[in-house]
């Protein structure tokens, strides 16, 4: 498995490695052990799996307050993605700053999105499956989110406008409106 910090500081991209024959392939997407000898020591607690039909649909920007505050391992099960973390950490040299990668089926990579993060995604193709660890369970009353298309973030996204966006995505709070709960610390 290759693990390499990617763009912010927190944010890890991972490869697994593919075992392939004519049949398909096997991979392990997690090893505890394997990320914990790289420096990175979450418990994750929960996988989740979501399905977006159209292509343009975009879900985000997504996070958990404390105490209750949640790191992701995102994986594509299925399709294409476009994978976006924001820097949501108060007193961070990058606070308001964004990284993507393109997450696919195919290319099998993961992006380690630690807590103090906005997290959230556009696909790419239609029928496309997100699969993700969260180091801890929902909890509705800390649920919540940074408008996707905030002109102060700049996401590319690659899209005139979404296909499908939910409600309380678009009236999510724009950067300049909203408190963070988070706090960058010692570097993390």
């Amino acid at each position: 498995m290759k693990i390499e910090p990617y763009v912010l500081q927190g944010l890890f991209l991972i490869e697994p490695r593919r075992f392939g024959d004519n049949r398909g392939f096997f991979a392990e997407t997690w090893s505890r052990r394997i990320l914990k000898d790289a420096g990175i020591d979450i418990d994750f607690v929960q996988d989740n799996h979501s399905l977006s039909r159209q292509t343009g649909t975009v879900r985000g920007l997504h996070f958990q307050s404390p105490p209750h505050e949640q790191a992701k391992l995102v994986r594509c099960g299925r399709g294409r993605l476009f994978d976006v973390a924001v820097d949501l950490r108060r007193g961070s040299p990058t606070y308001g700053r964004w990284a993507g990668v393109e997450l696919s089926a195919e290319n099998g990579r993961q992006l380690l999105v630690p807590s103090g993060f906005g997290h959230g995604f556009v696909t790419r193709e239609p029928d496309t499956e997100i699969v993700y660890k969260c180091s801890d369970y929902y909890a509705p009353e800390c649920d919540g989110g940074i408008r996707w298309n905030d002109p102060d973030i700049g996401v590319h996204w690659g899209l005139s406008e979404a296909a499908g966006i939910s409600d309380k995505d678009t009236r999510a709070p724009l950067l300049a409106d909203f408190d963070t709960p988070f706090t960058w610390e010692d570097g993390k």
